[in-house]
């Protein structure tokens, strides 16, 4: 009762003041988007962001799919930067400006849950007549701003549907995935920091429910996340003033003291407050852990006015956000083949099961490889991918298994941990596994069975604890037989071996390539003509994924301010690819034909019959193609 009177009093107050900037409740708003440039722009201002969100926003997409909605992101102007959502709502939509480029503030179009909610920094909720603007009476709409790590709302995700399909979930549903994607943008700006996850319950670990706090490798406080303000109890202005010492209890010196160990245990740690809390903490930087730093001492911790933030992790390209971010939900696209891989996999999830992912070049074997390590409960963890096959043989070894100051010529001084200590509490990704070197392949099995490495130059074994990936588009039961991978290793590797079916085999083509669209074309939507897919669809794709990707982003360069990517779009070598497969399928065919000895006048049909369904239909096409006029195509098909 209390909330939905503060609800009212927040909505007329809003009135009041779309009143005062001149509005009118009849008044048809301002449609215009921006144009595609200048959409362009924005969404490279807002590229972490968007790169953060995208994956989020399609979950959320999929909880509410069929039910007459979109999923919407906005700046933190309130304009419109990516949506997702139902063929049948979108031309309502349209209707009213709900797309990309399109401001929702409250200055132009009234009260509604975007631009509210940036004015009132709090979840919205705006429902039918509730609107300023008649014209919107037909939508509901529930937004979350979008916080970064200094409290700022830097954008606003939104479900926005018919007035009629309303449910009462969905703004629980919208808050929640807010929050996802503020956590996310958390662990992006102190990735090089000491993060400690925290509840006062230890179950509530690793969801939504718990706070995060990062710390400066020397213990100062650096920021915190809404769940973890609330749980300090402080403002964050306060927290500034503090250190993890000052706030537990603890110098920070005890979490390397407690990660020494292979298998940490959850700390107990004591707030300010009396409060007990269990946490866990983690280094994010894959160039530090917690046993070779060095803390301050708690002298050098004091003074707080000497505390800096650590900066901002650069944007990330999608390519990269996407490892991070995927999951095997997000994966699975409808392919038949794929959803068997994925309800393997889903089911030895943190058993400490290695898998091995084979494959073609180009299948996606690493982003696989990254969604399961965040679906797993190591997820908080480090994902530390290795390729074995672009690092020099002679430098595989230090980079996997670390090394002493002075171990070397050219060592670097201080040492290095190695990729496989840098992976302790997380997973460790072996790409192109079949390329390791055999007198490594010993070293590593000697680690995965001891649970040890020993850096070289050093006499010292450290423990550690990872899960492990490796992946290969080679057959290591061939090498084995050849002598260059060895036997034992194998059969420690393949817990579970998976096969990613190449693109030309899937049945998705069209839903994956829906999907690359939609988070390749910075929020201006496209699509693919229907000659375009037909294309698609006959390719063999050799390059599987890899080959499709580059593909859709040069034509969306090329699209320019059109809306549908057409053969115009498409470069030259694929063009020549397709023509030289329809020639030889033409080919092929006329070898068959003749080989059943028919007439030569039916061998002439069949192959304008093969090549002009090869065109699609296209009369003009399979003309030139076959070197005839248009006239002898209809004479031969209807003698």
């Amino acid at each position: 009762m209390l909330s939905a009177i503060c609800s009212n009093i927040m909505l007329n107050e809003s009135h009041q003041r779309c009143a005062s900037y001149g509005l009118s409740e009849t008044e048809h708003p301002d449609f215009s988007p921006l144009g595609r440039s200048d959409l362009s722009l924005l969404v490279e201002q807002n590229r972490v962001l968007h790169t953060h969100a995208l994956p989020v926003m399609e979950t959320l997409y999929e909880q509410i799919v069929n039910t007459h909605n979109m999923v919407v992101l906005t700046d933190a102007n309130g304009v419109i930067v990516h949506a997702l959502g139902d063929a049948d709502f979108l031309e309502k939509a349209n209707r009213v400006a709900l797309q990309p480029g399109v401001s929702w503030s409250e200055e132009g179009k009234g009260t509604n849950a975007i631009g509210t909610a940036i004015v009132e920094k709090k979840p919205t909720l705006v429902h039918a007549n509730q609107h300023y603007l008649v014209a919107n009476h037909f939508l509901t709409c529930s937004a979350s701003p979008i916080f970064n790590h200094q409290g700022n709302v830097i954008g606003v995700l939104d479900v926005t549907g018919d007035q009629r399909s309303y449910h009462q979930h969905t703004m629980a549903l919208v808050r929640m995935s807010a929050q996802m994607i503020e956590n996310n943008l958390f662990a992006a700006a102190f990735d090089e920091a000491i993060t400690l996850h925290f509840h006062s319950r230890p179950e509530f670990i690793g969801t939504l429910m718990e706070g995060i706090a990062s710390f400066s490798p020397s213990g100062r406080f650096l920021s915190a996340s809404r769940s973890g303000l609330f749980q300090l109890g402080l403002p964050l202005s306060a927290l500034q003033t503090h250190t993890f010492s000052s706030l537990f209890g603890l110098p920070v010196s005890s979490l390397f003291d407690h990660y020494r160990t292979a298998a940490p245990s959850l700390l107990n740690l004591c707030l300010h407050n009396g409060v007990r809390v269990y946490a866990r903490a983690e280094m994010r930087r894959t160039n530090m852990v917690f046993h070779n730093m060095t803390p301050l001492s708690a002298e050098q911790e004091a003074p707080a006015q000497q505390a800096r933030p650590v900066a901002p992790a650069r944007a990330e390209s999608f390519d990269n956000a996407a490892r991070r971010l995927s999951s095997l939900r997000y994966l699975n696209t409808g392919d038949a083949q794929v959803q068997r891989l994925i309800d393997k996999v889903g089911k030895v999830l943190g058993r400490d099961i290695s898998i091995l992912v084979t494959g073609e070049t180009g299948t996606g074997k690493d982003l696989l490889a990254q969604a399961i390590h965040n679906d797993s409960p190591r997820s908080g963890g480090p994902f530390v991918a290795v390729n074995c096959a672009s690092i020099p043989e002679t430098l595989i070894e230090s980079e996997l298994f670390g090394y002493e100051d002075g171990a070397f010529t050219g060592a670097r001084k201080k040492g290095s941990i190695g990729k496989i200590l840098q992976a302790n509490g997380g997973t460790l990704f072996l790409d192109e596994i079949g390329d390791m070197p055999v007198s490594l392949q010993v070293r590593l099995l000697r680690v995965l069975q001891d649970r040890m490495v020993t850096p070289l130059g050093s006499t010292k074994s450290i423990p550690v604890n990872v899960a492990l990936i490796c992946a290969t588009n080679r057959n290591l039961r061939d090498m084995i037989a050849q002598g260059t991978f060895r036997e034992d290793l194998y059969y420690r590797l393949n817990g579970l071996v998976v096969k990613l079916p190449p693109l030309r085999e899937r049945t998705d083509l069209e839903v994956v390539i829906n999907r690359l669209l939609a988070s390749e074309s910075d929020g201006h939507p496209c699509k693919v003509s229907a000659e375009v897919m037909r294309m698609f669809k006959e390719h063999n794709w050799p390059g599987n994924f890899r080959q499709l990707t580059n593909l859709l982003r040069t034509a969306i360069v090329m699209l320019g301010d059109d809306a549908e990517i057409g053969i115009d779009h498409l470069p030259d070598d694929f063009l020549e690819d397709i023509s030289h497969a329809r020639r030889r399928e033409v080919a092929d065919t006329v070898t068959r034909v003749v080989s059943d000895m028919t007439t030569l006048e039916d061998v002439e049909t069949s192959v304008i019959r093969k090549s002009l369904e090869a065109h699609g239909g296209n009369v003009s096409a399979t003309a030139r193609a076959l070197g005839v006029s248009r006239n002898t195509i209809y004479r031969k098909l209807h003698h």
